[in-house]
């Protein structure tokens, strides 16, 4: 027999989910609700109400699992493995367990139609509450059909042997004056009509199957990360689109670079002006500082000027100003 543990916190932590859930939320109140009043509902019945609805607080404690060889009906088959009949699958049949207090609790009225419509009407009030719970489950895996004819998924069927216990505990209120507490035979019906319920689908040769998704990984299935339109979930790109994607993310690179190097050149513009206007501005301090020494030197002065070699191989410039005083200019 192999260990459930982590079987036991699987399933643990999907049932306190579901609970959650539930308190949370009035999806399954309503659901309920509205089965309870479908169609199949008899005309001696007034509109169901439910008034209670306990998931209890307990978990169920699943044991002694073992995997047995079964033949494509499900049955158990002890063939070895050197004879000619081999087995198609395998089936895990395990022991569960259950003590919790699950309740549904129900009001309606009974309408009494003989000898004339609506003769009386009589109030109920129902609480129904599975107690215990155990027996041994059987679960397989039924392979998807290679046919193109009868194409179907791969399906998990599950079951119970037909040697489990349900108990129930069943309370009822009849009449609005003088009420009936827990009548027996109600009790002892509706018990018979869920056992009846549970045989019907879930007890051997019966079995449930639940189709299972593909487990493949896909695109479309795939979450998290930053996603572009182009690997959003469910896009498929043909090889023409994906070949225009590539031109297109070229294109946006030779863009970028040209724009990169645009950026350098302006940049390298920018740092050669700042240079050439630190030099005007020293040659401008210089012009001033030789200013001190030659009265009336003045760059921003309308001149005249003449040039005229020194003994000294310098250049002297005359300069007149507009007020005809000589300034001279040194220039070697």
């Amino acid at each position: 027999p192999e260990s459930l543990d982590w079987f036991n916190v699987l399933i643990a932590q999907t049932i306190a989910q579901f609970r959650a859930d539930a308190q949370h939320d009035d999806a399954i109140l309503t659901s309920l609700t509205r089965a309870l009043n479908g169609a199949s509902r008899p005309d001696f019945l007034d509109e169901i109400k439910v008034t209670e609805l306990s998931l209890g607080e307990d978990f169920p404690i699943f044991s002694n699992c073992r995997v047995i060889p079964v033949d494509d009906d499900g049955i158990a088959t002890s063939a070895p493995h050197g004879s000619g009949r081999e087995s198609k699958r395998l089936q895990a049949r395990m022991d569960v367990d259950l003590s919790d207090f699950i309740t549904l609790a129900l009001e309606t009225k009974l309408l009494l139609n003989y000898p004339k419509p609506l003769t009386a009407i009589l109030p109920v009030a129902l609480a129904v509450s599975v107690v215990r719970f155990s027996g041994t489950l059987s679960m397989s895996f039924i392979p998807s059909s290679s046919s193109p004819a009868h194409n179907t998924a791969t399906t998990m069927a599950f079951s119970f042997l037909d040697d489990y216990r349900l108990d129930f505990s069943i309370r009822s209120l009849v009449g609005s004056r003088s009420r009936l507490q827990d009548v027996p035979k109600i009790a002892s019906l509706v018990e018979k009509r869920l056992h009846d319920w549970f045989d019907e689908r879930c007890v051997e040769p019966r079995f449930q199957e639940i189709a299972l998704p593909s487990l493949w990984p896909r695109k479309k299935n795939t979450r998290g990360g930053e996603e572009t339109p182009e690997a959003a979930p469910g896009a498929s790109m043909s090889r023409k689109e994906a070949k225009m994607a590539a031109k297109e993310v070229e294109r946006g690179i030779m863009a970028e670079a040209r724009r990169e190097v645009e950026r350098e050149a302006e940049e390298k513009a920018e740092r050669e002006r700042a240079r050439q206007w630190e030099r005007d501005a020293a040659e401008e301090e210089e012009l001033e500082g030789m200013g001190g020494a030659i009265p009336h030197l003045n760059r921003r002065t309308p001149v005249a000027s003449c040039r005229s070699r020194s003994s000294n191989n310098s250049y002297i410039t005359k300069v007149e100003n507009i007020n005809n005083t000589p300034s001279y200019h040194i220039n070697s």
